[in-house]
């Protein structure tokens, strides 16, 4: 075999077709990559000099493999055996070796997988690539890796084709943490979720004190007259954690109980907004379920936004204090009060158990919105189960891949095919999951600026939302808020209520945008 640049030796491996065409003057020397040598290599007699593991390692090259690469008539090596990294599915989902990435989609397009770190060409002893993915590395991206052209042509200077750009690049791909899209050298829109910290706006106030909080609460509303100022801003400036406690220290230092002496002083939406702040989260939303079968009609949107935004654990939790506050199961309380496709797309929401991996397989996504286009777009009528089989039990960042797939494979977005194909609580339904699945803040943003439009003000969803995401993404949605609807979440509230309701929720607002 002859490589690029050097002259070809006598007694080396004999040349082979689909090998590297000796080309003048391929790859000049660069400073970090190999040292540069007198004219390549020097003849040598029978070859190469016999060494262990090939080339010598060099800093930041390749590593010393075993013997090099096995020579073959220009091709990849064969496809490992099922169950090995790379091969064929064991069980479960189809794995085309993204399992150990901690970047998944990044090397997506190469056949067979990927280079999981750790692990050599099949066939030779697992080595960590240094600098790969993490540091850049001196060597050019190969075909099909974050980037780089498809993995269908023929690689640059491989097997007859052309050689590469006259130097390697010199900079890491611009885009290092977004997974490289299979087909192309495009990125996939939708980066892993990035963790940017604490994204709420009530934090835990330092060195808060349970039983000196609820003296400044005794203190509000003794004798004549309340002090609502004192209460809003006790509450306001506490985390839902240090508010928990309030009742029970409460009672220990008063013998009263505080949610009975705040329901007689207090009055109105205020007083729901109070009531709402001194829950645990999972209290107020088996609350709000509750509230929403309960009585005459359904509030659907609610019980639709809670399951499709809580995670696994949150919903069990919303569960088991569901049966322990009413006396039955949550799944029994929706079965009884809607009913058929809807019924099973909340009953599926409900069973908390939303595949959670945060590792994406392009290959899957693609044939799950290929089924998703079967059950809708594509025939007559519409198989309903498939949607709720795929919304209801992929994970969250695989969804993300699965919509933009099928916006290549149709043309049309996802969102636009479910108002096509579907009607009543089930669109509505559907539709709420997927803008919750595409951007959890947006959806929030978009229920809030509907609570408060036109006349009149939808309170207990601008309260449940408020209080609910006041310590998970409220920074979030007043971003998507200001971004959409043109003003900022804090004004919008301010021209909607009024008096201390109107002052607590700008206090979980957080301030203007």
């Amino acid at each position: 075999m002859s490589y690029p640049g050097y002259p070809p030796q006598g007694g080396g491996y004999p040349p082979q077709p689909g090998a590297y065409p000796p080309q003048p003057g391929a790859y000049p020397p660069q400073p970090g990559a190999y040292p540069p040598q007198a004219g390549g290599y020097p003849q040598q007699p029978g070859g190469y000099p016999p060494q262990a593991g090939g080339y010598p390692p060099q800093a930041g090259g390749y590593p010393p493999q075993a013997g090099g690469y096995p020579p073959q008539p220009g091709g990849y090596p064969q496809a490992p055996p099922t169950g090995s990294w790379g091969g064929g599915p064991t069980g479960g989902y189809p794995s085309i070796g993204l399992d150990n990435l901690s970047n998944p989609g990044y090397n997506a397009g190469m056949p067979g997988g990927t280079m999981p770190q750790g692990m050599g060409y099949p066939g030779q002893p697992g080595q960590p690539m240094p600098g790969y993915p993490r540091a850049p590395s001196p060597n050019p991206p190969m075909a099909g890796y974050g980037g780089a052209p498809a993995p269908s042509q023929p690689m640059p200077g491989y097997g007859g084709a052309p050689a590469p750009m006259p130097a390697y690049p010199r900079v890491p791909s611009p885009n290092p943490s977004m997974p490289a899209y299979g087909g192309g050298g495009g990125a996939m829109p939708i980066a892993p979720p990035i963790n940017r910290g604490f994204r709420g706006t009530i934090k835990d106030f330092p060195g808060a004190d349970p039983l000196k909080d609820v003296e400044v609460l005794r203190k509000a509303m003794k004798g004549f007259g309340t002090d609502e100022q004192a209460i809003i801003d006790l509450l306001g400036s506490r985390s839902n954690k240090q508010r928990v406690p309030l009742p029970r220290a409460y009672k220990t230092s008063y013998g009263k109980d505080l949610i009975k002496d705040l329901h007689s002083e207090l009055s109105g939406d205020f007083r729901k907004l109070v009531m709402a702040t001194l829950k645990t989260p999972a209290e107020f939303d088996a609350y709000e379920l509750n509230s929403a079968i309960k009585g005459a009609g359904t509030d659907e949107a609610c019980l639709i936004e809670i399951l499709s935004s809580r995670s696994n654990a949150e919903i069990k939790e919303i569960n088991r204090i569901y049966k322990q506050e009413y006396k039955k199961t949550l799944e029994n309380a929706i079965s009884g009060d809607t009913s058929g496709h809807f019924r099973r797309l909340l009953i599926s929401l409900a069973q908390g158990n939303r595949d959670e991996r945060e590792t994406v397989d392009i290959s899957l996504a693609k044939q799950d919105a290929q089924a998703l286009y079967a059950a809708g777009e594509n025939k007559l009528g519409t198989d309903e189960s498939k949607f709720n089989a795929i919304l209801c039990a992929r994970s969250k960042p695989h969804l993300r891949a699965v919509f933009l797939e099928y916006q290549h494979m149709c043309g049309r977005d996802i969102e636009k095919s479910i108002d096509r194909e579907m009607s009543g609580d089930l669109e509505s339904g559907m539709l709420a999951v997927v803008k919750c699945i595409k951007n959890t803040p947006a959806y929030f943003a978009e229920r809030l600026y509907k609570a408060m439009r036109g006349a009149g003000t939808n309170d207990r969803t601008l309260i449940r939302i408020m209080v609910s995401r006041s310590e998970v993404d409220m920074l979030d949605i007043r971003q998507e808020y200001v971004k959409n609807y043109g003003k900022s979440l804090y004004t919008h509230i301010s021209g909607d209520t009024s008096g201390d309701y109107k002052k607590l929720l700008l206090k979980l607002c957080g301030g203007s945008d």
